[in-house]
């Protein structure tokens, strides 16, 4: 009886140890164990246009999906891998090394034999010492066809997460083959036909290089960490360049939560706790009729020889929307193109004269020049040790002439930048005179070009963007500083031309450009819904100049196309109405050591009331008037797709 009641005492003991002190945890175990959440992907938010036309949608498709249990075991998957891989065939193109040996040594056999092998060096036979000997002994096995498409497949369902679907294949999925599946699915537990969504374009596949691409077979291998981090499965497909990436979290939506009771491997019970989320919207700033306008006057216009690419961006000057932005890759050696738009924001470009009416507004802003005195004489300027450098119109010296600030734009003058800049570096020219600047005018001039947005990122809510090119500034290369100021020496991007010209149209106030212009969920009959983001005009930089000197330099502007000069250099867009006002740009450039010349352009319209900026770079043209074509068919093209003139009276 003594010990009857001292084993009572233990069990007593026992228990109270299991249902009182650790009951709640033993019962949230046991629950963990039974219940787990099951998710299940949703289809992904669709970018608009500004006037609420589609531009990325979704298309649905039928697919074959793979819910992985929650116990599992990898001989079961290696079982439905084989027989699965007997009914469809996916893509191979990303099978590793490592997924080939964990298949090949999910058969048991195989596994045996090669831990055989390892026995051999007396370590204790562990699974990655078989995967250890098949790295050293690469010859020691080799997949079939059929075996390699049978280990993607093993390889996708061992990289899902328990209770988690993934897609096994999604395009390209046959008829034959859903209907084979289907006939088996009572044979292959978790293998499901479930529907996929592949993105569409219905505004036209131009788009696709401004919008980005989405992932389709799981995610990029150089983000897999961070993304993994932020609760992505390996198999789910993400945005992976642009606007897609850009707004992953926002386009992706959020999963469906099932919750799901099992016994053993199989499931006894499920419940809906959480629909899902289809993924918000993203509604741009583009006009996807515009856009499409804007993509052909580039494409036509885009010169052939050696010219390796047009771009184009259209802009608000007060808000910083951008309305369109297009663009050509052209490769001159086999004289085939292609789309870039996105080429606007990351192609540096040495843009030539269009960044005069940022020197003169440098002169200005520094004191060199005055609202009241600022004419020069156009002359060639020779300095000791270099060549002559002079206008084009000007080259010999026989049209020396007195230009004012204003003129100066009208005719393109080299000459008076070049004196700018020396003013501004506290030399006096004379000719034959020594180059007596030091490299702080590098720093100087490139102060004043920063403030209007050329040579810095303009922060658009765009992933690649380049701050542009910067060329050596020590006192080597002194000379170049006379370069910088009529624009032939860094490389600036089609954007930063759009920003800065948009600064001097609006009197001074540098806005950063944005093209989504709002975030939308959905309605329950697939419209938009309501707004859940609203982007507004973000001044980045007021520039700290009075209205004189920018009415100096919008003069200029106007004379560019409207003056009564010999060389007024876009007289060919007086004719235009509304009205323009420009900058064009000529640089001396290089293609594999053959002279070239990239053509630019930036101006605005009205003249009087300005409602649009265009920005046009065409590098590596053979002269012509390709950037002055592109810009009157994008003139033409905004009155009619956006704006109509006819509210300008």
């Amino acid at each position: 009886m003594w010990i009857v009641g001292i084993l009572l005492l233990a069990l007593s003991v026992r228990l109270f140890y299991l249902q009182v002190m650790n009951g709640t945890s033993y019962k949230a175990e046991v629950k963990r164990s039974d219940t787990s959440i099951q998710t299940n992907n949703v289809q992904r938010g669709m970018i608009y246009d500004s006037t609420g036309k589609v531009m990325v949608g979704n298309q649905a498709k039928q697919a074959i999906t793979y819910t992985k249990g929650q116990n599992v075991s990898s001989d079961e998957m290696y079982r439905i891998a084989n027989r699965l891989g007997g009914y469809i065939s996916v893509p191979t193109k990303k099978l590793t090394k490592r997924n080939q040996q964990d298949y090949y040594l999910a058969k048991k056999s195989n596994l045996k034999a090669v831990l055989k092998k390892v026995h051999k060096s007396g370590t204790t036979a562990q699974y990655d010492d078989a995967v250890d000997y098949l790295e050293k002994h690469p010859n020691y096995f080799r997949l079939t066809k059929a075996q390699k498409n049978r280990a993607m497949i093993y390889a996708t369902m061992s990289g899902a997460y328990s209770l988690s679907t993934t897609y096994i294949k999604q395009n390209h999925v046959t008829t034959k083959e859903l209907a084979t599946v289907g006939e088996h699915l009572s044979q292959m537990p978790g293998v499901k036909i479930g529907t996929a969504w592949s993105r569409n374009y219905p505004a036209g596949k131009d788009v696709k290089t401004l919008a980005g691409t989405v992932s389709t077979t799981g995610l990029p291998s150089d983000e897999v960490n961070s993304l993994l981090a932020q609760g992505y499965s390996r198999n789910d497909s993400v945005g992976q360049s642009y606007l897609e990436k850009k707004y992953q979290a926002t386009l992706a939506g959020s999963k469906s939560q099932t919750q799901v009771t099992t016994k053993g491997n199989n499931v006894t019970k499920s419940v809906t706790k959480y629909a899902g989320k289809k993924g918000d919207n993203l509604v741009l700033t583009v006009n996807a009729k515009f856009q499409a306008d804007v993509q052909k006057a580039v494409q036509d216009n885009m010169p052939g020889g050696d010219c390796t690419g047009a771009y184009a961006v259209v802009m608000n000057p007060y808000t910083g929307a951008i309305y369109a932005m297009a663009g050509m890759d052209r490769n001159p050696d086999t004289g085939k193109s292609e789309v870039d738009q996105i080429g606007s924001i990351n192609h540096p470009i040495t843009m030539g004269s269009v960044v005069k009416p940022a020197m003169i507004m440098c002169g200005l802003m520094t004191g060199v020049i005055t609202p009241e005195n600022n004419t020069l004489t156009d002359q060639p300027i020779k300095v000791a040790g270099t060549s002559i450098k002079a206008s084009w119109f000007n080259k010999s010296g026989s049209a020396n002439t007195a230009v004012s600030a204003a003129e100066a734009l009208e005719v393109s003058s080299n000459s008076y930048m070049m004196q700018l800049a020396m003013k501004e570096g506290g030399m006096k020219y004379h000719n034959g005179a020594q180059l007596d600047l030091k490299p702080s005018i590098f720093d100087k001039e490139r102060y004043y070009f920063n403030m209007f947005g050329l040579g810095v990122k303009t922060g658009i809510d765009l992933p690649g963007e380049t701050a542009g090119y910067t060329g050596p500034s020590n006192q080597k290369h002194i000379g170049s500083a006379l370069d910088l100021s009529y624009g032939n020496y860094d490389g600036y991007t089609t954007l930063q031309l759009a920003q800065y010209m948009s600064t001097i149209a609006n009197g001074g106030y540098r806005m950063k450009p944005y093209i989504v212009k709002e975030i939308r969920d959905t309605k329950s009959n697939g419209e938009l819904g309501k707004i859940e983001y609203t982007a507004h005009p973000e001044v980045q930089q007021v520039i700290p100049a009075p209205k004189s000197y920018f009415d100096i330099v919008k003069h200029g502007l106007y004379l560019v196309t409207h003056g009564s000069s010999p060389y007024t250099t876009g007289r060919a867009l007086a004719g235009e109405k509304p009205s323009i006002s420009a900058k064009t740009g000529t640089a001396e450039t290089f293609y594999k050591k053959r002279s070239t010349e990239t053509l630019s352009f930036a101006g605005y319209a009205p003249s009087d009331k300005p409602q649009v900026v265009v920005a046009i770079a065409v590098p590596n043209a053979a002269g012509g008037e390709s950037n002055l074509n592109i810009a009157k068919a994008i003139f033409s093209a905004y009155w009619k797709d956006v704006q109509s003139d006819k509210s300008l009276k």
